[in-house]
Protein backbone atom coordinates (compact mmCIF):
# COMPACT_ATOMS: atom_id res chain seq x y z
CA UNK A 1 0.00 0.00 0.00
CA UNK A 2 1.42 3.48 -0.90
CA UNK A 3 -0.13 4.81 2.50
CA UNK A 4 -0.12 2.90 5.37
CA UNK A 5 -3.53 2.78 8.11
CA UNK A 6 -2.79 3.95 11.44
CA UNK A 7 -3.20 2.16 14.33
CA UNK A 8 -6.82 1.79 15.63
CA UNK A 9 -6.18 3.18 18.37
CA UNK A 10 -5.39 6.56 16.70
CA UNK A 11 -8.40 6.92 15.23
CA UNK A 12 -11.34 8.88 16.75
CA UNK A 13 -13.51 7.34 19.22
CA UNK A 14 -16.62 7.74 16.79
CA UNK A 15 -15.10 6.03 13.73
CA UNK A 16 -14.90 2.89 15.88
CA UNK A 17 -18.24 1.48 15.71
CA UNK A 18 -17.82 1.44 11.66
CA UNK A 19 -13.87 -0.76 12.62
CA UNK A 20 -16.40 -2.99 15.03
CA UNK A 21 -18.89 -3.69 12.76
CA UNK A 22 -16.24 -4.64 9.74
CA UNK A 23 -14.41 -7.03 11.88
CA UNK A 24 -18.18 -8.71 12.77
CA UNK A 25 -19.39 -8.78 9.44
CA UNK A 26 -16.40 -9.50 7.14
CA UNK A 27 -13.93 -11.10 10.50
CA UNK A 28 -11.67 -8.04 9.81
CA UNK A 29 -10.94 -4.45 9.45
CA UNK A 30 -11.06 -3.09 5.68
CA UNK A 31 -7.92 -1.41 5.03
CA UNK A 32 -9.71 0.85 2.83
CA UNK A 33 -12.04 1.99 5.63
CA UNK A 34 -8.67 2.86 7.83
CA UNK A 35 -7.46 4.91 5.18
CA UNK A 36 -10.68 6.91 4.49
CA UNK A 37 -10.31 6.68 8.17
CA UNK A 38 -7.43 9.12 7.98
CA UNK A 39 -9.72 11.95 7.00
CA UNK A 40 -12.85 11.18 9.65
CA UNK A 41 -14.53 13.77 7.88
CA UNK A 42 -14.48 12.38 4.49
CA UNK A 43 -14.84 8.66 6.27
CA UNK A 44 -18.10 9.84 7.43
CA UNK A 45 -19.10 11.41 3.82
CA UNK A 46 -18.38 7.79 2.36
CA UNK A 47 -19.49 5.81 4.81
CA UNK A 48 -23.18 7.33 4.42
CA UNK A 49 -23.64 7.13 1.50
CA UNK A 50 -22.72 3.84 1.04
CA UNK A 51 -25.27 2.81 3.95
CA UNK A 52 -27.56 4.48 1.24
CA UNK A 53 -26.72 2.74 -1.78
CA UNK A 54 -26.66 -0.77 0.66
CA UNK A 55 -29.90 0.45 2.12
CA UNK A 56 -32.82 -2.86 2.26
CA UNK A 57 -35.15 -1.06 0.47
CA UNK A 58 -32.62 -0.09 -2.22
CA UNK A 59 -34.92 -0.27 -5.98
CA UNK A 60 -32.09 -2.24 -6.68
CA UNK A 61 -31.82 -5.89 -5.75
CA UNK A 62 -28.81 -7.05 -3.64
CA UNK A 63 -26.99 -9.24 -6.34
CA UNK A 64 -27.66 -6.94 -8.77
CA UNK A 65 -25.52 -4.34 -6.72
CA UNK A 66 -23.08 -6.48 -6.03
CA UNK A 67 -22.85 -7.60 -9.86
CA UNK A 68 -22.49 -3.80 -10.49
CA UNK A 69 -19.80 -3.50 -8.03
CA UNK A 70 -17.37 -6.51 -8.94
CA UNK A 71 -17.63 -5.55 -12.78
CA UNK A 72 -16.49 -1.99 -11.98
CA UNK A 73 -13.91 -2.77 -9.83
CA UNK A 74 -12.70 -5.25 -12.64
CA UNK A 75 -12.68 -2.21 -14.97
CA UNK A 76 -10.44 -0.06 -12.61
CA UNK A 77 -7.90 -3.14 -11.72
CA UNK A 78 -9.28 -2.71 -8.11
CA UNK A 79 -8.13 -5.96 -6.82
CA UNK A 80 -9.22 -5.19 -3.01
CA UNK A 81 -12.80 -4.61 -4.93
CA UNK A 82 -12.74 -7.47 -6.75
CA UNK A 83 -11.84 -9.58 -3.62
CA UNK A 84 -14.69 -8.26 -1.13
CA UNK A 85 -17.59 -7.52 -3.92
CA UNK A 86 -17.26 -11.17 -5.49
CA UNK A 87 -17.28 -12.58 -1.93
CA UNK A 88 -20.36 -10.21 -1.53
CA UNK A 89 -21.92 -11.06 -5.16
CA UNK A 90 -21.23 -15.01 -4.12
CA UNK A 91 -22.75 -14.52 -0.74
CA UNK A 92 -25.53 -12.94 -2.74
CA UNK A 93 -26.44 -16.09 -4.59
CA UNK A 94 -23.96 -15.37 -7.81
CA UNK A 95 -22.01 -19.16 -8.85
CA UNK A 96 -18.60 -18.82 -8.94
CA UNK A 97 -19.32 -19.72 -12.93
CA UNK A 98 -21.27 -16.28 -12.90
CA UNK A 99 -18.69 -14.43 -11.29
CA UNK A 100 -15.81 -15.84 -13.23
CA UNK A 101 -17.53 -14.99 -16.32
CA UNK A 102 -18.47 -11.37 -15.52
CA UNK A 103 -15.40 -9.85 -17.68
CA UNK A 104 -16.86 -11.82 -21.11
CA UNK A 105 -20.89 -11.54 -19.63
CA UNK A 106 -21.23 -10.28 -23.60
CA UNK A 107 -20.43 -13.95 -25.11
CA UNK A 108 -22.41 -15.70 -21.20
CA UNK A 109 -25.58 -17.10 -20.88
CA UNK A 110 -25.49 -16.54 -17.52
CA UNK A 111 -26.66 -13.31 -17.62
CA UNK A 112 -30.49 -11.86 -18.19
CA UNK A 113 -31.76 -8.78 -20.05
CA UNK A 114 -31.75 -6.89 -17.47
CA UNK A 115 -28.47 -7.79 -16.05
CA UNK A 116 -26.73 -7.30 -19.50
CA UNK A 117 -28.46 -3.63 -19.78
CA UNK A 118 -27.18 -2.91 -16.14
CA UNK A 119 -23.94 -3.91 -17.18
CA UNK A 120 -23.67 -2.38 -20.74
CA UNK A 121 -24.78 0.84 -19.22
CA UNK A 122 -22.14 0.44 -16.22
CA UNK A 123 -19.46 -0.23 -18.41
CA UNK A 124 -20.47 2.96 -20.75
CA UNK A 125 -20.86 4.92 -17.43
CA UNK A 126 -17.00 4.00 -16.09
CA UNK A 127 -14.74 4.03 -19.53
CA UNK A 128 -13.91 7.35 -20.01
CA UNK A 129 -12.99 6.38 -24.14
CA UNK A 130 -17.21 5.47 -24.14
CA UNK A 131 -20.31 7.28 -23.76
CA UNK A 132 -23.69 6.32 -22.67
CA UNK A 133 -25.94 6.63 -26.38
CA UNK A 134 -29.71 6.93 -26.79
CA UNK A 135 -29.87 3.43 -27.57
CA UNK A 136 -28.07 2.14 -24.56
CA UNK A 137 -30.64 4.74 -22.26
CA UNK A 138 -33.86 3.41 -24.13
CA UNK A 139 -32.59 -0.17 -23.31
CA UNK A 140 -31.41 0.28 -19.44
CA UNK A 141 -35.23 2.28 -19.23
CA UNK A 142 -36.70 -0.77 -20.48
CA UNK A 143 -35.57 -2.33 -16.89
CA UNK A 144 -35.38 0.04 -14.79
CA UNK A 145 -37.73 3.25 -13.86
CA UNK A 146 -36.07 6.74 -13.44
CA UNK A 147 -35.52 6.10 -9.49
CA UNK A 148 -33.79 2.83 -10.09
CA UNK A 149 -31.98 4.28 -13.29
CA UNK A 150 -30.80 7.49 -10.74
CA UNK A 151 -29.62 4.58 -7.70
CA UNK A 152 -28.33 2.55 -10.68
CA UNK A 153 -25.83 5.63 -12.12
CA UNK A 154 -25.19 6.60 -8.22
CA UNK A 155 -23.65 3.10 -7.63
CA UNK A 156 -21.84 3.56 -10.79
CA UNK A 157 -20.50 6.37 -9.48
CA UNK A 158 -19.61 5.59 -6.14
CA UNK A 159 -18.03 2.29 -7.20
CA UNK A 160 -15.65 4.01 -10.01
CA UNK A 161 -14.78 6.42 -6.60
CA UNK A 162 -14.60 3.42 -4.06
CA UNK A 163 -12.03 1.12 -6.93
CA UNK A 164 -10.11 4.41 -8.05
CA UNK A 165 -9.52 5.24 -4.71
CA UNK A 166 -8.20 1.59 -3.91
CA UNK A 167 -6.49 1.21 -6.86
CA UNK A 168 -4.81 4.35 -6.67
CA UNK A 169 -3.17 3.90 -3.43
CA UNK A 170 -2.31 -0.30 -3.81
CA UNK A 171 -4.54 -1.86 -1.30
CA UNK A 172 -3.93 -5.00 -1.67
CA UNK A 173 -7.05 -7.95 -1.80
CA UNK A 174 -7.93 -9.22 1.95
CA UNK A 175 -8.71 -12.74 1.29
CA UNK A 176 -12.19 -12.96 0.74
CA UNK A 177 -12.43 -14.81 -1.99
CA UNK A 178 -9.80 -16.66 -4.52
CA UNK A 179 -10.83 -16.13 -8.64
CA UNK A 180 -7.41 -17.35 -9.90
CA UNK A 181 -8.32 -16.64 -13.52
CA UNK A 182 -9.65 -12.98 -12.63
CA UNK A 183 -7.79 -12.49 -9.22
CA UNK A 184 -4.31 -13.24 -10.67
CA UNK A 185 -4.31 -11.58 -13.36
CA UNK A 186 -5.40 -8.17 -12.36
CA UNK A 187 -2.90 -8.21 -8.98
CA UNK A 188 -0.01 -8.39 -11.80
CA UNK A 189 -1.50 -6.70 -14.66
CA UNK A 190 -1.49 -9.81 -17.04
CA UNK A 191 -5.00 -9.39 -18.44
CA UNK A 192 -6.66 -6.37 -19.79
CA UNK A 193 -10.20 -6.97 -18.79
CA UNK A 194 -13.01 -6.21 -21.96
Amino acid sequence: MRVLPKPLSAYPWFLRPFFWNQRRKYGQVLEPGLLWGRVPRLFAAVALLFGVLERRKSPLPPPLRSLITVRVSQINHCPFCVDVNAATLHKRGASWEKIEALPDWRDSTLFDDRERAALAYAEAVTRTDERVTDALMAEVKSHFDDDSLVELTGLIAFQNMSSKFNSALDVPPQGFCRIPSLQDDIEDGTRVLP
